[in-house]
C-alpha cells in the first residue's frame, strides 16, 4: 500500500446542492408517487374491457417495474446519507434516479405527471444563508465525529490513518516472516530490556541490570532472531550479552502484533512455509533445508513505510517537554512568572544502547556463543 494512500473521509457537499435530508424526502416522495401510479395502472386493468386488456396490462407491468426501482433508490438514499464512507453526492444521485423512475411510471400508467415538481426541488440552488447554515451544521457534525474517534482510539485523524496503513502493511508482510507466537515472545522479552544471553542460554531477568536467573527463553528462536538481525547484542563486563530489538526487529514486532493471524501455529508449520518460499531458489535439497532454517529479513518496503502512530497523550507529553526545553533555553525563571514543571523523560533515564557494528561482508551476524 502506498504511503500516501487516501483514508476515508466524509466529503464536503458542493455549494448549492440540496441537503441529504432534502434528497431523502424527495426520493421517498418519488417512490410514493411511483407506487400510486402503479396502483392506478392495476386498477385500470381490473376495470378494463377485453379489447384494451393487453395494452393496459403492459402499462401496469411497466409502471410496477418503475415503482420498484423508485423504492430501491429511495432506500439507498437513506443508507448512503448515514454512511460516512460514501461520497456526499450519493443521496442526490439516488434522489434524481428515483425521480426519473416516477416520471416513467406516471407516463406508463397514463396518469397526471406530477413528478417534475420534485425534480425542480432537487435543482433549486441554495441561498447564501441556507448554505452558511448547512456549513455550520456540517462542521458541528464533523467535530462531534472527530471527538468520538479520539475518545475511542486516543489518536487524531492523521495518526488513525497511519495506524490503518500499518495494519494493511502487517497483513501483507507478517506471514512472510515465517514466525510463530514464540518468536514474538522473544522479541517482547528483548523489548523489555531484560533479555540476556549467558552460558549458551537465553533468559529474561527479573529486573534490568540483574543478569542472573530469571525465566528461560527459547534458545533456538533467540539465536535465529539474532542471526537474522532482528536482535542486537551488547556485551557486559562479565561477558553477558544483553539482547534488544534492532530497528528492523522493532518494526517486525509491531507488525506481528497488528496481525497475529499471520503467525504460524507451530515451528514445523513455520519451517514448511519458509521452505516453500526458498524451494525454487536452491537446486540442492540440503541447500533448500539450510535456507529454510534461516529467518528471512523483513521486506524493505515494510521497513520504509511503517510509521509508529503517536497517541494524544504522547503528543501532550512531548509538548510539555518541548515547552520545558524552550523555557530553559530562554533563560529559566523570570520573577513573577509561573515556573513550569518539566515532564520526566523516560527515554533520558534509560540506559544507553550500544549497537555492535555489523560485519559488512558476511551474510549473518556472529553466533551468540
Amino acid at each position: 500500500m502506498p504511503e500516501n494512500a487516501p483514508a476515508v473521509h466524509h466529503q464536503v457537499v458542493p455549494a448549492g446542492d440540496p441537503s441529504p435530508q432534502t434528497c431523502i424526502q424527495v426520493a421517498r416522495q418519488a417512490a410514493i408517487l411511483a407506487v400510486t401510479a402503479a396502483d392506478d395502472a392495476m386498477t385500470a386493468v381490473c376495470h378494463s374491457r377485453s379489447g384494451a386488456a393487453a395494452r393496459l396490462e403492459a402499462a401496469m407491468r411497466a409502471a410496477h417495474k418503475e415503482a420498484v426501482e423508485a423504492e430501491r433508490h429511495a432506500d439507498r438514499a437513506e443508507q448512503y446519507a448515514d454512511d460516512p464512507t460514501m461520497p456526499s453526492s450519493a443521496p442526490l444521485y439516488c434522489a434524481r434516479a428515483a425521480v426519473d423512475h416516477v416520471v416513467r411510471a406516471q407516463s406508463a400508467a397514463g396518469v397526471e405527471p406530477t413528478a417534475e415538481d420534485l425534480r425542480a426541488e432537487l435543482e433549486r440552488k441554495l441561498t447564501a444563508a441556507e448554505y452558511a447554515e448547512r456549513e455550520t451544521e456540517r462542521r458541528r457534525e464533523e467535530a462531534a465525529r472527530e471527538a468520538e474517534e479520539r475518545a475511542a482510539t486516543g489518536m487524531d485523524a492523521d495518526n488513525r490513518d497511519r495506524a490503518a496503513r500499518n495494519r494493511y502493511l502487517a497483513e501483507g508482510h507478517v506471514a512472510a516472516l515465517g514466525w510463530t507466537a514464540g518468536h514474538v515472545r522473544v522479541l517482547e522479552a528483548a523489548e523489555s530490556g531484560r533479555l540476556y544471553w549467558r552460558g549458551g542460554r537465553a533468559r529474561q531477568a527479573a529486573r534490568r541490570g540483574v543478569w542472573n536467573g530469571g525465566r528461560r527463553i527459547s534458545r533456538e528462536r533467540t539465536q535465529a532472531l539474532f542471526v537474522a538481525r532482528f536482535l542486537v547484542a551488547v556485551r557486559q563486563d562479565d561477558g553477558t550479552r544483553v539482547l534488544t530489538p534492532s530497528p528492523m526487529g522493532q518494526v517486525a514486532l509491531e507488525l506481528a502484533r497488528l496481525h497475529p493471524a499471520g503467525l504460524h501455529d507451530s515451528d514445523q508449520a513455520a519451517y514448511e512455509a519458509r521452505f516453500a518460499r526458498v524451494r525454487r531458489r536452491h537446486k540442492r535439497r540440503d541447500d533448500q533445508k539450510a535456507a529454510a532454517r534461516v529467518l528471512p529479513p523483513l521486506d524493505s518496503s515494510a521497513r520504509n513505510l511503517y510509521r509508529k502512530p503517536v497517541t494524544l497523550t504522547e503528543q501532550r507529553a512531548r509538548a510539555e517537554r518541548d515547552a520545558a526545553d524552550r523555557w530553559e533555553d530562554e533563560g529559566g525563571h523570570c520573577p513573577g512568572a509561573h515556573t513550569p514543571r518539566p515532564a520526566v523523560d523516560s527515554v533520558a533515564s534509560s540506559p544507553v544502547r550500544i549497537i555492535l557494528p555489523l560485519h559488512r561482508h558476511t551474510a549473518v551476524q556472529p553466533a551468540l556463543w
